[in-house]
């Protein structure tokens, strides 16, 4: 699928996932407002223990990712693992020490199926505010008790369904230079990482969701944050979607870097609903012409 294409509407005879009520809520903050909200996906087969090991085994080397689960909030680069293969991680789980991830698990059908089922219960809402959905994925996280996933963002528009165990998600505002510089922006746009510096002081600018079975939480574009896992291992499922408003910001920061490469002090993009139009057209241009 191009990154810049749309997909059509699944529409599941089942009970929907995201009622009324949490269909308006999502709907009152999306897109820039972090909230909680329920969901009624509880146990799904797919999204088992021995289900998700033999998904990892079918899913390329590159959309797996495992690691220690006794992490600080702040890492520089990727952590080191703990000797087990990745089935070994998900089916041990509860003392595996780990945090797992399964990255773009629409690449398998079924998946692909329940995703588009997810999101196609909340397109009305999404496309109201951001247009079109674009490049809709799906990543399910398996963590250890008291594992951490460190201080990083993502450029997805984003909701985390948690499906067993718990997890306190801890959000920073998105777009405030407190808690990521904007060279820290335009070098992720560009190639970098996206874990980012912690600093104990940021606690002062936290906003926490504590997430049980059937709680899911909605994370706003590169909004920074970092996620606790309970006292007992959990499974979550993260929706995520693009709107030409993402990929805008995301160029708009790669033309800013081009920028500060040449000695300027470039403004950051805006949020939404600012387009960030002229840099997001002047980079795809300059990619054209093969110069960025």
């Amino acid at each position: 699928m191009n990154a810049h294409t749309t997909w059509g509407r699944v529409r599941a005879s089942a009970p929907d996932i995201f009622d009324a009520e949490a269909r308006a809520v999502f709907a009152a903050a999306y897109p820039e407002t972090p909230h909680r909200l329920r969901h009624a996906l509880d146990r799904h087969s797919l999204l088992e223990l021995n289900a998700l090991a033999d998904l990892a085994q079918r899913l390329p080397e590159t959309s797996v990712e495992y690691n220690r689960g006794d992490l600080p909030i702040g890492v520089d680069g990727k952590p080191g693992g703990t000797g087990l293969t990745i089935a070994e991680t998900i089916r041990k789980v509860h003392e595996a020490n780990s945090w797992a991830v399964l990255k773009n698990v629409e690449q398998v059908p079924s998946y692909k199926a329940l995703l588009l089922e997810l999101l196609g219960e909340i397109r009305d809402e999404i496309e109201g505010k951001t247009g079109a959905m674009l490049t809709p994925q799906a990543f399910i996280f398996i963590s250890s008790p008291n594992a951490v996933t460190p201080y990083h963002f993502d450029p997805e528009h984003n909701i985390l369904l948690q499906v067993t165990g718990s997890k306190i998600m801890t959000q920073f505002p998105a777009g405030d230079t407190r808690f990521a510089d904007d060279r820290v922006h335009e070098s992720y746009h560009t190639g970098g990482p996206r874990e980012l510096t912690w600093d104990e002081r940021f606690m002062e600018g936290a906003r926490e969701f504590p997430l049980a079975q059937g709680d899911a939480v909605y994370v706003p574009v590169m909004a920074p944050h970092f996620v606790r896992n309970g006292p007992d291992s959990s499974i979550s499922l993260s929706i995520t979607w693009r709107s030409e408003w993402s990929y805008g910001e995301s160029d708009a920061r790669g033309f800013n870097h081009i920028l500060r490469r040449r000695g300027f002090t470039p403004n950051a993009p805006g949020r939404w609903p600012a387009r960030n139009r002229a840099k997001a057209y002047a980079l795809r241009a300059m990619r054209k012409l093969g110069l960025a």
